[in-house]
């Protein structure tokens, strides 16, 4: 009864914490926290858009109700949020974009991740005494890759969409040249992060007041110079942002900063479509991501070693089926650490890694009573011989789907929440830290504890290793039944498998879904790390087992899903972070 209690008390204190902020969110956010709960799925037979930011989700349902398709709506959304969630939405950052066109009945994976600057070297990151130094590698202008936020966009409205640049921006140039009200959310977030973003004066003076005091709930938040930056995109598409004016002050920031982005860096920034790496699980298949995200492969990875099992007789977030999970992830994670790289630089045993197969021989070394240490385990793939030829948890996600079938799962960042903290003068918006994600020395550890080999060292026009997932899931029949992605940095892989396994194994509504607590295991550090509401019987069970439980309670992700259920799209916005919203088209 204490646990429940908990649990529920947890529940409770989000839905005050939600309700508290009605009063600073726009008018049409308002009436979606009036008329919805906030652990029922929103519905709708139209479009939907879900997002980490109510103003931003908006946004994207009026543009599919002006009549654009997902990714018009995918777009607007990300444009809208580098306004309203400055610490995770970006101009400054890259992410991945999963677009499943209905008509076409295809899935196309975009890579707009960051690309090392030319001038990039692989011991830029190491001391006189070849150690890592975290601080140049993390909150120095070196950490910032080459931003490929405004590229991946405008490639995906340009060859996917129907809107104009115009069009699909002008939500976020209002947003940013008239202002929105600051919920507790942002206001909390600068808050915690004012002796970072103060340390620097542009971003002091585009994220506190004019006397330094904080920017407090109900207060309106312009933003002028992003105005003009967003504006310049809007009149000359990706050149506005690449060269011109824009790239003029992205590189004087790095003169003044140290950093090493030139203007060669942001005139050479290419976004390259992918092919998806895709799986099959039980009655269900997916797409997601391939290299230079270890997200796709390492979810079909997981999810293969599971088929061997019965998970639903375990009962879910029991000790067996936590156990059974965290021994999958310690294999897939133990993978991560040497074969993962980008591949247009380093080879990726993709097939090999996904093939069920391997995952059958990596579910046998599973003792269904006892843990394995982690430092026992090791990459497999030399162990086996094959059948077949050989990124802060401040990322944020959000889905898209329209009337017609379309859908966009998309994940973009800047890695650490705010990036490295540098504002570029002038031009409104943050720099990326995504150079950390790079591996500073083989068998060093990044800012989320990931460990990287070789094969994701840093290299002049390389993009760094990345944990971000945006997934779709289809039906037997091969249409789309689940849009799903989480920021959370290195637990992102397992968010999203829980997610999958919650609605497919357990038959879980997308509330249910999302609601239901987490847990994360990545081989090193060797522990699970749980979220509040697993009981201290299960607990105990695991540490008889011999897992270490992280004493460390955390919130583990933030998930912005959209599900089909009969002929209805159902969408769950994460409770987990103040201010996340599901919004559906009205007409």
């Amino acid at each position: 009864m204490q646990v429940l209690r908990s649990f529920f008390t947890t529940l409770l204190l989000g839905i005050l914490l939600s309700l508290t902020s009605i009063s600073v969110l726009s008018e049409s956010a308002i009436s979606y926290f009036d008329k919805n709960a906030r652990f029922h799925p929103v519905i709708s037979q139209l479009g939907m858009v879900v997002s980490q930011e109510a103003i931003a989700s908006q946004v994207g349902a009026e543009i599919l109700e002006a009549g654009g398709n997902a990714i018009d709506a995918a777009v607007a959304t990300g444009f809208a949020l580098a306004v309203t969630l400055p610490r995770a939405g970006n101009l400054g950052g890259g992410g991945f974009m999963m677009v499943y066109l209905a008509k076409e009945n295809k899935t196309i994976a975009i890579d707009y991740r960051e690309m090392a600057p030319h001038l990039s070297d692989r011991d830029m990151f190491l001391d006189k005494e070849g150690n890592v130094d975290n601080h140049k590698a993390r909150f120095s202008a070196q950490s910032s890759g080459v931003p490929g936020t405004v590229a991946g966009l405008l490639h995906a409205l340009d060859k996917y969409g129907t809107m104009s640049v115009k069009e699909v921006l002008k939500p976020a140039i209002k947003l940013a040249s008239e202002g929105f009200k600051v919920n507790y959310d942002l206001s909390a977030s600068l808050r915690s992060s004012d002796k970072r973003l103060q340390k620097h004066k542009a971003s002091k003076g585009y994220f506190y007041k004019a006397n330094g005091d904080y920017y407090l709930p109900g207060d309106t938040f312009v933003q002028p110079d992003l105005s003009l930056t967003l504006n310049r995109i809007s009149e000359r598409g990706k050149t506005g942002f690449y060269t011109g004016k824009t790239a003029d002050l992205i590189v004087a920031q790095m003169q003044r900063s140290g950093g090493l982005i030139s203007a060669y860096d942001l005139a050479n920034y290419k976004v390259i479509e992918r092919q998806p790496v895709c799986g099959s699980y039980k009655q269900i298949s997916l797409c997601a991501m391939p290299p230079p995200s270890s997200g796709g492969i390492h979810l079909v990875q997981m999810l293969n070693i599971l088929e061997n099992f019965e998970l639903k007789s375990m009962g879910h977030n029991s000790a067996a089926y936590i156990h059974h999970l965290s021994e999958a992830m310690r294999s897939a994670y133990a993978d991560r650490s040497l074969y993962l790289g980008d591949p247009d630089f380093t080879p990726v045993p993709v097939n090999q890694l996904i093939n069920k197969a391997y995952a059958k021989s990596l579910s046998k070394q599973i003792d269904p009573k006892k843990a394995r240490l982690s430092k026992q385990v090791y990459p497999g793939l030399d162990q086996w011989v094959a059948s077949e030829p050989i990124e802060s948890e401040e990322t944020t996600h959000y889905s898209t789907w329209d009337k017609q079938g379309n859908v966009v799962s998309n994940t973009y960042t800047l890695n650490f929440a705010y990036g490295n903290g540098i504002a570029v003068q002038g031009a409104g918006f943050l720099l990326n830290n995504e150079m950390d994600d790079f591996s500073a020395k083989p068998g060093s550890a990044n800012g989320y504890g990931l460990i990287g080999g070789t094969a994701n060292a840093i290299q002049a026009k390389k993009r760094p290793l990345s944990s971000m997932t945006p997934t779709i899931v289809f039906d037997g029949s091969g249409k789309p039944i689940l849009a799903t992605g989480s920021p959370g940095g290195s637990t992102i892989i397992t968010i999203v498998l829980q997610m999958i396994l919650n609605t497919s194994d357990f038959n879980m509504g997308i509330a249910e879904a999302t609601a239901a607590p987490r847990f994360h295991h990545q081989w090193l550090p060797d522990m699970i790390s749980l979220e509040s509401g697993f009981s201290e019987d299960t607990i105990r069970l695991l540490e008889s087992m011999g897992h270490q439980i992280s004493s460390k309670t955390r919130v583990l992700g933030s998930t912005q899903s959209i599900s089909v259920k009969e002929k209805y799209l159902e969408g769950s916005a994460d409770w987990r972070r103040q201010g996340a919203a599901a919004i559906s088209q009205n007409h």
